[in-house]
């Protein structure tokens, strides 16, 4: 990836005027990291010291035209949580560089473990999922989630399966995967009511204090849709394997809906609660295995600008012959 010149957002007048500087003061931008469409760097207010996070999009995974402004107002929405940072600056006009930009406040942690973190993980997904959300907000609400993340997975798929680079096998075993997704949906409605939903909680968006308290960071794909997508999304393999190799147990996911409900404003029974999660744990399963096939496509092309080795391995783990077997005979045959 090239490095961005970030030296104009220091000379712009709003920009400085809002931090309490004379435009062309120096500011310290600090690499945090990356993930796949998105750069997160570290800077600080200059008087206060305060740490503060200014975020990038490089793309928008969900096609829109103004992803930050997106992400900013979904935050907006949030604050009231304690579970998420605030959404402190916004520039979505490009004109200073070419992408747009938002600060928001810093938060301290580490990673969520699974081994000992799943009770506070729980609090803190339905102290999210408990927010009043206005019927007039800014988030996109899809008609039938379940089919809207078939759909996605189709989409994404299409990419790997139209490339020459992609393996027969593979190809085989997607499609089938996906045909048993569709009776899946067919069989299946989602209930209760809407809220605002993550979608994308892998364990390295959970930052946990140093007093236990649990934070959720990087909302770039936030809908207004059921309970049941992100407690799914949360629980799969796909995504607990994909930072820390870990595969929870019966146990693991009882405990979490347990201790969820134990602070749900609208779920109480955990047996009810699986009941409504399970077809979405299995389309999560879908989802972040088309997702990996098309990553590995465009992974081959010399033009992206964000490639991360580790990302890449997991990748090619999730569409190898092993993992869609495991995926296939354990987890799409428990509805």
């Amino acid at each position: 990836m090239d490095e961005i010149d970030l030296s104009p957002i220091a000379k712009s007048e709003a920009f400085c005027e809002w931090l309490g500087i004379t435009p062309g003061d120096e500011v310290d931008f600090e690499l945090m990291g990356h993930g796949e469409y998105n750069i997160n760097y570290l800077l600080r207010r200059p008087v206060t010291g305060e740490k503060l996070v200014l975020r990038m999009p490089m793309g928008s995974q969900m096609h829109l035209k103004n992803q930050i402004r997106y992400e900013f107002e979904a935050l907006r929405l949030l604050e009231p949580s304690g579970r998420t940072a605030k959404p402190l600056y916004i520039d979505d006009t490009k004109t200073v560089i070419p992408y747009g930009f938002l600060v928001m406040s810093f938060l301290r942690g580490r990673d969520l473990r699974y081994e000992c973190d799943l009770y506070e993980a729980a609090k803190c997904l339905a102290d999210i999922h408990n927010l009043e959300i206005p019927g007039n907000n800014s988030l996109i609400a899809p008609k039938d989630p379940l089919s809207s993340i078939l759909d996605e997975c189709h989409e994404m798929y299409s990419l790997y399966f139209k490339s020459d680079l992609a393996a027969p096998q593979t190809k085989r075993h997607i499609s089938s995967l996906l045909e048993q997704g569709g009776k899946i949906i067919a069989a299946t409605r989602p209930g209760g009511g809407r809220c605002l939903i993550n979608t994308e909680l892998n364990s390295g968006n959970f930052l946990v204090n140093e007093h236990g308290h649990v934070n959720l960071v990087d909302w770039e794909k936030p809908l207004f849709a059921y309970p049941g997508q992100d407690l799914g999304h949360f629980l799969a393999p796909t995504t607990t394997c994909w930072k820390t190799d870990v595969i929870l147990t019966e146990n693991d996911i009882k405990t979490f809906l347990s201790s969820y409900c134990g602070s749900s404003a609208g779920h109480f029974d955990p047996s009810s609660l699986w009941d409504e999660t399970l077809p979405y744990f299995v389309m999560n399963c879908l989802r972040g295995i088309t997702w990996c096939a098309m990553a590995w496509v465009e992974y081959q092309s010399p033009d992206r600008e964000l490639k991360d080795p580790y990302t890449f391995e997991k990748i090619k783990t999730y569409i190898s012959a092993e993992f869609l077997e495991m995926i296939d005979k354990d987890y799409l045959t428990m509805i």
